[in-house]
Order: C-alpha cells, then structure tokens, then sequence
C-alpha cells in the first residue's frame, strides 16, 4: 500500500519530465502527505499534460454522500481496478500519475514499528500511476477533483519491507499510461534496482501541521539499529539496490 508520501517537486523538472503546459508556478514542499488532503497530479486534457491539486482520496462521478462517508480510496488495486464499480470507469478514461518524491512504509511489531523512506536512487520524482475523477460535493456544491494511487504485488526487493508497493512508471511510458490504449501492461512491479531506502523519524507517523518539514527524511539510526541492519544485508551486499544509509 502507500499511505505516506512527499512532494517536494519543482514545476520546471517535472514539465522536463512530463511535457506540462501551462503557466509555471511554485510548488509547496510537502514531506508528509497524508490521504484526504490535496496532492499534485498530472493529468492529460486536449492541450498536453496539466499539473493540478487534487484531494487524494477517490471519490467517483455517482457518489452522492459526504466525503467524510466514503471508504478508504487513497489506493486502488491493480488486480482489480478494470472490475471494480469504483475504480473502473476512471481506470477506462481518466488515467493520471501522481508525481512524488518518495513514500513511506513500515516494519516491525505493532506498537514498535519504524518508518522507511524510500526514493529513486538517482533523486529524480517517481510516477506514480494513478486515477482521477470529478464529482459534486452534496453538502457544499462545489466541484470535487480527486485521485488515488495504484498499487499492485512488491518486487523482490521491497517484500523485506512490505507486500505490497505503489506501480512506479518509467516516466518515458507516461504517455502511454495516460492516454494510450493498453494501460494494463504497464500495472506491473518496477525493476529491483528502482528505490532505496532508509529508516527515518517515528515523527512522520503523525500528519499535522509540525510533522510537515525536511527532517522526517533524514536518515535515523541508533548505533544498535544499524548494528541491526548490518547483519541484516550482509548477505545481499552485491544487491545493485542493497544501499544503508547512515546520519
């Protein structure tokens, strides 16, 4: 799954990227972005691609309740976003990348676990593939732009972490993701060298307001943790993504 993720993004890397049109403006750093709140997507119109906010939580054209009523949405299952009442419409028309920094996963026993942050090797944003839909809030009227994350099957390498992780593009398939016509060829896991990771702050388990800032990504280990992790990877060593990172 991903429920964490940062966008600390530049507006000129990106249009390298993604081809964007539009007017060129600063992008607000965010290093602990939480679902339900607003999230830069890139999405395709008649003109090229767009950069816009959208709330990250999928909310379908029908659905006809309060926001606050609608089940988790923040991802959407690559096996089954083509079936699923929720997701399908959007996933036949309305296709999008979530552009990120990085996200975040945890390890260990309840009550003790520790945070990953994990990001491109090479520092570039990842694409995130994504859906995205309009629809009418019923309480206030006003015109609701949301979106969510596909995630499918871990690779290799990040099942030591987690199951399941976002499907990360290659940025040269976003057009094909986006507008072409087999977007279900590209829902696969991505090579085993694409992230690294490293442990950071409990800090960013919270999502206020104060837990927002460069720090929750800095690397955080005691000396027994590293300790921990060395022994831990000794084995995978010529593992091209096999990386420890100390403070």
């Amino acid at each position: 799954m991903c429920g964490r993720f940062t966008q600390h993004l530049s507006w000129e890397e990106l249009q390298r990227l993604a081809d964007l049109i539009g007017q060129p403006r600063n992008l607000q750093p965010r290093y602990n972005v939480a679902p339900t709140t607003m999230i830069e997507v890139i999405r395709p119109t008649p003109a090229g691609h767009e950069l816009g906010q959208m709330r990250w939580g999928f909310a379908p054209s029908w659905w006809k309740k309060p926001l606050r009523e609608l089940p988790a949405t923040f991802n959407a299952r690559a096996e089954t976003i083509a079936e699923k009442p929720m997701f399908r419409s959007a996933f036949a028309s309305r296709r999008c990348i979530i552009p990120a920094s990085g996200f975040y996963e945890w390890t260990g026993a309840k009550g003790a676990r520790s945070p990953h942050y994990f990001t491109a090797p090479d520092g570039r944003p990842l694409a995130f593939a994504g859906l995205c839909e309009s629809c009418r809030d019923v309480e206030s009227d006003a015109k609701i732009e949301s979106a969510t994350i596909i995630v499918g099957p871990a690779n290799g390498w990040m099942r030591r972490f987690h199951d399941r992780m976002p499907v990360i593009l290659n940025w040269r398939d976003a057009n094909a993701w986006m507008s072409g016509e087999d977007p279900g060829t590209l829902l696969r896991a991505p090579p085993e060298e694409a992230l690294q990771e490293w442990i950071v702050s409990p800090r960013v388990n919270r999502s206020g307001e104060a837990d927002d800032d460069p720090a929750l990504i800095a690397p955080s280990l005691t000396a027994s943790d590293l300790i921990d992790r060395l022994g831990a990877l000794s084995g995978e060593a010529n593992h091209p993504s096999s990386k420890v990172v100390t403070p």
